[in-house]
């Protein structure tokens, strides 16, 4: 059986990450829990025993202009599929957090707060939030001044400000109304990059 969660679906910039993670029960990972509960040094290091004692593990992602042409679920959908697609193993059955499934090779179930109740889907919300903070702080070097490793390009009040003053980046989500609200404000198109 393989979980399978997301991280990324909020932010005005970056992609969308998704991971796949099939544990090995053999080989337990103590310590998985949701993400959201952990701290990132804690997230880091049971990313590093998940990747290292998983059966199988994948990440799949969508990014921006995808989000942009084709709405953030049907991208979170995608980056899903992407996610099981890309295991090494496959699995007879797929848990994803959440309210819906993408279509996949195998029978799939919803379960809303999948990461608190099912081991596997909290490991892929590991595996897909540390994936996307690395991103984020990839960008933050590259795009100084808007605080992308801090809040990882969710619509904080320093971020707003830093887009209005230093305008928006190829990798802010231009479908998104802070950014559509800033480019407009400027004076710029507010179609999505192609």
């Amino acid at each position: 059986m393989a979980g399978v969660d997301e991280a990324g679906r909020g932010p005005l910039a970056g992609p969308v990450i998704a991971a796949a993670v099939i544990l090995d029960p053999e080989q337990p990972v103590e310590g998985i829990r949701d993400s959201k509960q952990l701290s990132a040094s804690r997230r880091e290091l049971l990313a590093d025993r998940i990747r290292h004692q998983a059966l199988a593990w994948s990440i799949g992602r969508a990014d921006v202009a995808e989000i942009d042409r084709l709405n953030i679920l049907q991208a979170t959908l995608r980056a899903m599929q992407r996610a099981v697609m890309g295991l090494s193993v496959n699995p007879q059955r797929v848990l994803v957090d959440g309210n819906r499934c993408p279509e996949f090779h195998c029978p799939a179930e919803a379960i809303v707060k999948g990461d608190q109740k099912v081991e596997a889907i909290a490991a892929a919300s590991i595996l897909a939030k540390v994936a996307r903070d690395r991103e984020m702080a990839e960008l933050d070097a590259r795009y100084p001044g808007y605080g992308l490793a801090q809040h990882k390009g969710y619509p904080t009040k320093a971020h707003i400000t830093a887009l209005y003053e230093k305008g928006v980046t190829p990798h802010h989500r231009r479908s998104y109304g802070p950014v559509k609200a800033c480019l407009a404000a400027r004076g710029l198109c507010v179609e999505p990059l192609e």
